[in-house]
């Protein structure tokens, strides 16, 4: 005797179909990446937060970025169990300080909730705040540098929270701090420019002592770097991915690990 499933029913085989073949194809994507190598410094730049929200039919934007900012727990997660040392996670360019405050303000409450999350005690996470402190509020400034302190001496993965960052400011501090740092031991300027080198500057980075990304992804289908980590990136292997970030999911990070282990970098050569 045959019975009519109803739309409820056959939405769920549906969805544990879905979940199934997911889920092996998951597998078969971690067996691929097994033994091949892995970047050392993967950059992440979570975009399409926005984008999702209005799809999803949230009338606040804000809760596209609040639920991205739940993603990434699972992201460094996935870092951590592959082997990964350093993550860099863009979460406010130089650029978006400059947004209406009713976008800003909000925006600023969830990385900062994001950030303290990070510092929770009992995870691994060592946080290094990337980007120009100055250009935003100094009630944000504290709270950021506040959270970092906290895990200092943990020696898990290194996670810097790139916030109020730009490339090209990046690459001003740095030699703006060069300068200030000849001009306190008496170097003139004709002096320094006989010995000025590439490694001075990187030096003086946000970054310094860690190593360049070697892998960097961008999520939400857009296809340009924007600044980011404009020094820093310049062999890195690039990935784009169409997803939002909300929606970014393992499989992606092991397609993202799987394309970078077949690429022949050149550094240039």
């Amino acid at each position: 005797m045959w019975v009519r499933c109803s739309d409820v029913a056959r939405s769920w085989i549906r969805k544990r179909g879905a979940d199934v073949v997911y889920g092996l194809y998951e597998r078969r994507l971690s067996w691929q990446v097994k033994g091949l190598p892995r970047p050392r410094h993967v950059g992440v730049m979570l975009d399409g937060n926005r984008r999702w929200a209005r799809e999803a039919g949230f009338t606040d934007v804000a809760d596209g970025h609040r639920v991205g900012g739940r993603r990434i727990h699972d992201l460094l997660q996935w870092c951590a169990e592959s082997g990964v040392e350093v993550v860099t996670l863009w979460l406010l360019s130089t650029d978006n300080v400059n947004r209406p405050e009713s976008e800003l303000v909000p925006l600023l409450e969830i990385i900062g909730d994001v950030v303290d999350e990070l510092a929770e005690p009992g995870l691994p996470w060592q946080l290094k705040i990337l980007g120009a402190l100055d250009v935003l509020p100094q009630e944000t400034s504290d709270r950021l540098s506040a959270a970092a302190a906290r895990t200092k001496g943990r020696t898990g993965l290194q996670v810097n929270a790139a916030v109020g960052y730009g490339g090209r400011r990046e690459i001003a501090d740095a030699v703006r701090k060069l300068l200030l740092q000849h001009a306190e031991v008496g170097t003139t300027i004709e002096e320094l420019a006989e010995v000025l080198s590439v490694d001075h500057i990187a030096e003086h980075l946000y970054t310094s002592g860690q190593p360049d990304p070697d892998l960097v992804i961008r999520t939400s289908g857009e296809q340009r770097m924007s600044g980011f980590l404009l020094w820093q990136s310049a062999y890195s292997e690039i990935w784009f991915c169409e997803a939002y970030w909300p929606d970014f999911r393992r499989t992606d990070f092991l397609r993202a690990l799987r394309d970078f282990a077949i690429r022949h970098r050149r550094f240039g050569s």
